[in-house]
């Protein structure tokens, strides 16, 4: 039950929101158009088995993981605040 200036479902709508932003960032990350046979990055063979696996591939294995450390986990929204920010 929604109080104040929020009306009623309003929690489901930021949850629906949050969801919807995490969809559409993952689906911009995903590759697109025809995979490339050499790393973009260190110029190795990236093997057929990945261009198949992984259409519009652009990296080699070892590039891609290297990319994915850089990046860290995506720690997306927190709308409603931690517990410990409503705590001080």
């Amino acid at each position: 039950m929604a109080t104040g200036w929020a009306g009623d479902g309003a929690v489901q709508d930021q949850i629906d929101a949050t969801v919807d932003d995490a969809i559409k960032r993952a689906r911009s990350r995903l590759p697109s158009g025809p995979s490339l046979e050499y790393c973009e990055e260190c110029g190795e063979l990236i093997p057929e088995a990945r261009r198949k696996a992984v259409p519009g591939v652009r990296l080699c294995i070892a590039c891609q993981q290297a990319l994915d450390e850089e990046d860290g986990p995506s720690a997306g929204y927190n709308r409603r605040g931690s517990k410990d920010s409503q705590l001080r």
